[in-house]
């Protein structure tokens, strides 16, 4: 068999496997699913429908400003 002749099939089956292989783990990994932070609301007639974002934090005092810095 000559490889440099196959190399096409080669590449083709390796990348059929590697794409089954990646499907049959998946359901295995939900955990690694970040909840979104991202709230949709609805649009108005006519216009697309907009995704806002909402950021909560505290705000850092001079001393943590500093350890930072």
């Amino acid at each position: 068999m000559n490889v440099a002749k196959n190399m096409e099939v080669i590449a083709v089956a390796s990348a059929i496997v590697l794409g089954a292989s990646c499907y049959a783990i998946a359901p295995a990994a939900p955990a690694l699913q970040v909840a979104s932070s991202t709230a949709t609301v609805a649009a108005p007639a006519g216009k697309a429908a907009m995704h806002v974002v909402v950021v909560k934090a505290k705000r850092l005092s001079t001393a943590e400003k500093a350890r930072f810095a």
